[in-house]
Protein backbone atom coordinates (compact mmCIF):
# COMPACT_ATOMS: atom_id res chain seq x y z
CA UNK A 1 0.00 0.00 0.00
CA UNK A 2 1.31 3.27 -0.60
CA UNK A 3 0.77 6.87 1.34
CA UNK A 4 -1.91 9.03 1.12
CA UNK A 5 -1.22 12.96 1.01
CA UNK A 6 -3.99 15.46 2.12
CA UNK A 7 -3.19 18.91 2.58
CA UNK A 8 0.09 18.55 2.25
CA UNK A 9 0.10 15.66 5.16
CA UNK A 10 1.39 12.09 4.17
CA UNK A 11 -0.34 9.42 6.31
CA UNK A 12 0.41 5.71 5.41
CA UNK A 13 -2.47 3.26 5.14
CA UNK A 14 -1.70 1.59 8.05
CA UNK A 15 -2.99 4.20 9.98
CA UNK A 16 -5.68 4.46 8.18
CA UNK A 17 -6.24 0.85 9.03
CA UNK A 18 -5.90 1.38 12.48
CA UNK A 19 -8.29 4.18 12.63
CA UNK A 20 -10.80 2.12 10.73
CA UNK A 21 -10.18 -0.54 13.02
CA UNK A 22 -10.63 1.16 16.19
CA UNK A 23 -14.16 3.29 14.87
CA UNK A 24 -15.02 -0.66 13.86
CA UNK A 25 -14.69 -1.77 16.77
CA UNK A 26 -16.48 0.96 19.15
CA UNK A 27 -19.65 -0.17 17.33
CA UNK A 28 -22.40 -1.56 19.40
CA UNK A 29 -23.16 -4.90 17.92
CA UNK A 30 -19.34 -5.61 16.63
CA UNK A 31 -17.72 -8.55 18.39
CA UNK A 32 -14.54 -8.18 16.56
CA UNK A 33 -12.83 -7.17 13.08
CA UNK A 34 -11.95 -10.48 10.75
CA UNK A 35 -13.22 -13.41 10.47
CA UNK A 36 -14.40 -15.43 13.54
CA UNK A 37 -11.42 -17.76 13.33
CA UNK A 38 -8.46 -15.28 12.77
CA UNK A 39 -10.17 -12.89 15.45
CA UNK A 40 -10.49 -15.81 17.62
CA UNK A 41 -6.21 -16.90 17.06
CA UNK A 42 -5.51 -13.27 16.90
CA UNK A 43 -7.09 -12.67 19.95
CA UNK A 44 -5.21 -15.19 22.22
CA UNK A 45 -1.69 -13.96 20.65
CA UNK A 46 -2.16 -9.98 21.35
CA UNK A 47 -4.82 -7.37 22.28
CA UNK A 48 -3.40 -5.04 20.11
CA UNK A 49 -4.71 -3.02 17.11
CA UNK A 50 -2.11 -3.93 14.77
CA UNK A 51 -1.63 -6.18 11.07
CA UNK A 52 -5.67 -5.29 10.63
CA UNK A 53 -6.68 -8.40 9.51
CA UNK A 54 -9.69 -8.06 7.93
CA UNK A 55 -9.73 -4.55 6.83
CA UNK A 56 -8.78 -3.32 3.24
CA UNK A 57 -8.15 0.40 2.49
CA UNK A 58 -7.24 1.17 -0.86
CA UNK A 59 -6.14 4.56 -2.46
CA UNK A 60 -7.13 5.51 -5.46
CA UNK A 61 -6.77 8.08 -8.00
CA UNK A 62 -6.76 11.89 -6.54
CA UNK A 63 -6.11 9.90 -2.98
CA UNK A 64 -9.35 8.33 -2.58
CA UNK A 65 -10.18 6.01 -0.45
CA UNK A 66 -11.80 2.17 -0.92
CA UNK A 67 -12.48 0.90 2.17
CA UNK A 68 -13.24 -3.05 3.03
CA UNK A 69 -13.99 -4.17 6.45
CA UNK A 70 -14.68 -7.79 7.64
CA UNK A 71 -16.42 -8.19 10.87
CA UNK A 72 -17.75 -10.94 13.41
CA UNK A 73 -21.45 -9.33 14.84
CA UNK A 74 -22.87 -10.02 17.92
CA UNK A 75 -25.92 -12.54 17.50
CA UNK A 76 -29.17 -10.87 17.75
CA UNK A 77 -27.47 -7.70 15.80
CA UNK A 78 -29.85 -6.19 13.05
CA UNK A 79 -27.18 -6.84 10.46
CA UNK A 80 -28.08 -3.57 7.75
CA UNK A 81 -28.39 -1.29 10.74
CA UNK A 82 -25.06 -2.60 11.85
CA UNK A 83 -23.50 -2.16 8.59
CA UNK A 84 -25.06 0.99 8.10
CA UNK A 85 -23.52 2.16 11.83
CA UNK A 86 -19.97 0.20 11.23
CA UNK A 87 -20.07 2.56 7.69
CA UNK A 88 -20.84 5.44 9.33
CA UNK A 89 -17.68 5.49 12.26
CA UNK A 90 -15.57 4.69 9.61
CA UNK A 91 -16.67 7.71 7.57
CA UNK A 92 -16.82 9.89 10.86
CA UNK A 93 -13.25 8.46 11.91
CA UNK A 94 -11.39 8.68 8.53
CA UNK A 95 -12.85 12.11 7.72
CA UNK A 96 -12.27 13.63 11.08
CA UNK A 97 -9.21 12.50 11.66
CA UNK A 98 -7.64 12.56 8.12
CA UNK A 99 -9.57 14.68 5.73
CA UNK A 100 -9.63 12.34 3.14
CA UNK A 101 -12.72 11.84 0.34
CA UNK A 102 -13.48 8.23 0.51
CA UNK A 103 -15.67 6.78 -2.35
CA UNK A 104 -17.12 3.82 -0.93
CA UNK A 105 -16.99 1.42 2.39
CA UNK A 106 -17.80 -1.97 2.39
CA UNK A 107 -18.63 -4.02 5.29
CA UNK A 108 -18.57 -7.56 5.29
CA UNK A 109 -20.31 -10.30 8.13
CA UNK A 110 -17.93 -12.91 8.56
CA UNK A 111 -19.82 -14.21 11.54
CA UNK A 112 -21.55 -14.25 14.28
CA UNK A 113 -20.89 -14.58 18.41
CA UNK A 114 -22.95 -14.94 20.89
CA UNK A 115 -22.93 -12.58 23.40
CA UNK A 116 -22.63 -14.38 27.19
Amino acid sequence: MSDLHVDGMGVSAGVVETIVAIATQEVDGVASVGSAKVSGLRGMISNKVSGNTGIDVHIGENDHLTIAVHIVALYGAVLPELAESVRAAISDAVTTQVGAHIDSIDVYVEGLKRDR
